[in-house]
Order: structure tokens, then C-alpha cells, then sequence
């Protein structure tokens, strides 16, 4: 299913950031993409890089500390090299 995306200029701007970040060997969890490049939707960033770029990028859930004292599950994405 494509992803439909009424801010596709944002987003492009958005992919080719993350992308740039990823191959130069960086982790990116939500959060951090957030913080680092004002993106809320991660996920369907990764989706564009792998559907427009043709890149694998690896996933895998990890654990980290909530503002609260808790704890979270998240995603956390990375390109092999």
C-alpha cells in the first residue's frame, strides 16, 4: 500500500536527513528522530527509504527509560554497512 502524504516536499526533506544519518552508520528510534529532525512519523520514513531507495534497513525492538521512571519498548532502525 502506498503511503499517501499530503507534506511530500517535508517528508522527502525528512527521508533524505535520515537517510544521510543512517548510512553514516547512526541508530534512529522515534524519539530521537523527533528530536534530531522534527520527524513524528518514523516508521513511515523508513518505508519511503525502503520503498524509494531501495535500501534495507534493519529493525529490532529495544528498552528505554520513559520520563516517568519507566521503561518503553521501541523500535530502533539502522542500515548494515
Amino acid at each position: 500500500m502506498a503511503n499517501i502524504n499530503d507534506n511530500e516536499p517535508r517528508s522527502d526533506t525528512q527521508r533524505a536527513r535520515i537517510l544521510a544519518f543512517l548510512q553514516s552508520g547512526g541508530k534512529l528510534t522515534s524519539q530521537e528522530a523527533l528530536r534530531r529532525f522534527g520527524c513524528a512519523r518514523l516508521a513511515s520514513r523508513i518505508t519511503d527509504i525502503q520503498q524509494k531507495n531501495g535500501i534495507e534497513v534493519k529493525r529490532k525492538k529495544i528498552q528505554v527509560s520513559t520520563a516517568d521512571g519507566g521503561t518503553a519498548w521501541v523500535a530502533q532502525y539502522w542500515i548494515e554497512q
